[in-house]
């Protein structure tokens, strides 16, 4: 019998529950406190919860650590992507802005532009932040200890 029975059950139902309020976290997080960083840690936990229960190994099976290297090099990409693509967007004979989010749609009396640029920066901001997170845990993690637990 599996001695974390209780343990293991409780986190398969609660993981789901922490990776919903990570999204809820960050697509209200323009309406609230809350956004792309905080997401990224919150998801992160529930990866981090899953190794801690069931094993690093399990865990790099779920999320491979070659998935974390293209999701903050992603993240950053879509980040500055996003900076850039407003600049090159900006009306002739106007400021170049790196993150003037109005440029990025053309119906600039709504301010729709702003909410695709913000929403846009900030899963850049949730990419980096969750692949970051995980790369250190898994880099502590997956380490080879210097003294047994036995020479304690």
């Amino acid at each position: 019998m599996n001695p974390h029975l209780i343990l293991s059950v409780v986190s398969k139902l609660l993981i789901p529950v922490i990776v919903v309020f990570g999204f809820y976290v960050q697509f209200h997080g323009d309406f609230g406190p809350g956004g792309g960083f905080q997401a990224g840690v919150i998801l992160a936990v529930a990866v981090i919860l899953y190794a801690l229960i069931f094993g690093i190994d399990e865990a790099q099976r779920a999320v491979p650590p070659v998935a974390i290297r293209y999701g903050a090099a992603l993240g950053v990409l879509l980040y500055a992507g996003v900076g850039v693509a407003a600049m090159l967007m900006d009306g002739a004979g106007e400021a170049l802005n790196f993150l003037d989010y109005d440029a990025l749609h053309p119906d600039q009396g709504h301010h729709t532009g702003q909410h695709y640029g913000i929403m846009l920066v900030e899963i850049g901001v949730l990419l980096t932040v969750s692949s970051v997170m995980l790369s250190v845990f898994y880099a502590f993690a997956g380490r080879i200890p210097d003294i047994a637990d036995e020479d304690w």
